[in-house]
């Protein structure tokens, strides 16, 4: 063998050293990248307080202390490298190891007269949604303002507001939406193939195990003049696997004229997309609607709670927020916000054509005719109404009552039966005397076995914790630095008298 081969193997074989030692490294930082990647969470819950740390160690004071674990929540909070209820429990854990506040007292921090409140509420939530009476609401709140898609979308929203002033807003989302997707699954069954209004049962959507597939059909053949009417549009259906034939036995009435059919087909295939539009209308309503029913009432949503309960904390004898009051501020608020938020919701996906507002012909269109009669199917299928619905929304109309009159303002409420404790009686008081009650009246009558209107897990699966949690983290967090500034304020004093 020749010097140059040797050279040559000797030089192919440094070649293929380097290219594998060269993708041996690239896979190993490859693999390294992936494993930091996998474990982001760890890292920045290690390098997040070693940054924060300078704070507490170099300045030294009660002040820097809190600013450490307000910043450390913060950053938590915002990149949820853990979950957002176990950060709240960082004042728990670090008040008393800064020697802020003891355990105990900010064990206290963590409980206060909302989560009473909200617990009773929740009670009240657990049984209308066991019972069905949501459901019952909502329906009925639709089909008083018809089946017209503008009307239905303000129907659905109204019915979707008025549940979320009393229940949690994803709660009174998750009420509604199954009937919304029903109303539209009947809606999207309906599309008219004739001018007449006629509906073709072809085109529905299968629920079944049948194995089905996504057609689009665009037929427009002038030469077969006596061919159906649904032979000349453009539609996307699903239809189980099947022969081409047309069936015999189909009746002459579903037939058209191609002039006819040809005339209707560019409607048709706008009314495809414009249903499109709708259910995007109507799911966004349902959101926002829930949005706007929750600062209607003090227990409709969180926030509001979490503010009152401030509020009474920095000014204990003022007393000044109950749930009369914020009804009477925010109801015409949420009144005026869910009318705008219905017009610009149709405005946005359904077009600016608001002739509806004041066309009272009774004339309903397929459409129209199919989302009543699934509305009417629906509410049917509840039956009578049965004595838990009843119970229940006793209960909730008493609750309203006596959280109205308990002290309204204006005249002296029921409160002022007790004069001697002033202040003791709260909303929270109301909630949990009647949210106690669904534990104790039984479901059912004496002839089957006792059983109460609700269970504690029932009440469980409903009541959210991690809300309770969170709030709580907070309110420990604003007494740690009420403390502080309050330690703070007496040094000051006592240095300025010196």
């Amino acid at each position: 063998m020749s010097r140059g081969q040797d050279c040559l193997i000797v030089r192919t074989a440094q070649v293929s050293q380097k290219n594998y030692t060269e993708k041996r490294e690239e896979r190993m930082l490859r693999s390294v990248g992936r494993g930091l990647w996998n474990y982001r969470s760890v890292i920045f819950v290690i390098l997040i307080p070693l940054l924060l740390l300078p704070l507490p160690l170099v300045i030294r004071t009660k002040v820097a202390e809190c600013a450490f674990v307000l910043l450390l929540m913060a950053v938590f909070w915002v990149t949820e490298v853990i979950p957002l209820s176990m950060t709240a429990m960082l004042p728990a854990l670090l008040f008393p190891m800064f020697g802020i506040m003891k355990s105990s007292n900010v064990a206290k921090a963590y409980f206060k007269d909302f989560h009473f409140l909200l617990m009773g509420v929740i009670c009240l939530a657990t049984s209308i949604e066991k019972w069905g009476l949501h459901r019952r609401i909502a329906l009925r709140l639709v089909s008083m303002v018809g089946v017209n898609p503008a009307w239905l979308m303000l129907g659905f929203m109204s019915g979707c507001a008025f549940i979320s002033m009393w229940v949690q807003n994803t709660s009174a989302v998750t009420m509604v939406m199954p009937i919304v997707e029903a109303v539209l699954q009947q809606i999207l069954k309906a599309k008219e193939l004739g001018c007449n209004g006629n509906v073709n049962p072809n085109l529905q959507l299968y629920e079944t195990d049948m194995k089905t597939e996504s057609i689009k059909k665009t037929i427009s053949n002038e030469k077969k003049p006596d061919a159906p009417a649904e032979n000349f549009t453009c539609v996307e259906i699903q239809t189980p696997p099947q022969s081409d034939q047309s069936d015999p036995a189909q009746p002459q009435s579903d037939q058209s004229d191609p002039a006819q059919a040809a005339a209707c087909a560019p409607a048709v295939v706008s009314r495809s997309q414009q249903d499109l539009m709708m259910c995007k209308a109507m799911c966004i309503g349902i959101a926002y609607s829930s949005n706007i029913g929750g600062i209607t009432t003090l227990p409709g949503t969180s926030p509001n709670l979490i503010f009152s309960e401030y509020l009474n904390q920095i000014y204990p004898e003022c007393n000044c927020i109950n749930f009369g009051n914020w009804l009477l501020m925010c109801l015409p608020i949420s009144v005026i916000m869910l009318l705008l938020t219905w017009i610009w919701l149709y405005w946005l996906f359904l077009g600016s054509d608001f002739t509806f507002l004041w066309q009272c012909d009774g004339v309903q269109s397929g459409k129209e005719k199919a989302a009543r009669k699934v509305i009417e199917e629906e509410y049917k299928s509840l039956g009578a109404i049965r004595p838990q619905e009843i119970f229940t929304g006793m209960v909730f109309l008493l609750m309203v009552l006596l959280w109205l009159t308990r002290s309204p303002g204006f005249m002296p409420g029921w409160a002022s039966l007790f004069p001697h404790h002033s202040g003791y009686i709260t909303d929270a008081t109301v909630a949990l005397l009647l949210g106690f009650l669904f534990f104790i009246i039984p479901a059912h009558g004496p002839d089957k076995k006792y059983e109460a209107m609700i269970s504690w897990e029932e009440f469980q699966a409903l009541m959210p914790w991690k809300v309770a949690l969170l709030v709580g983290g907070g309110f420990a967090l604003a007494e740690g630095a009420k403390v502080v500034f309050t330690f703070l304020s007496e040094k000051n004093a006592s240095n300025s008298s010196q």
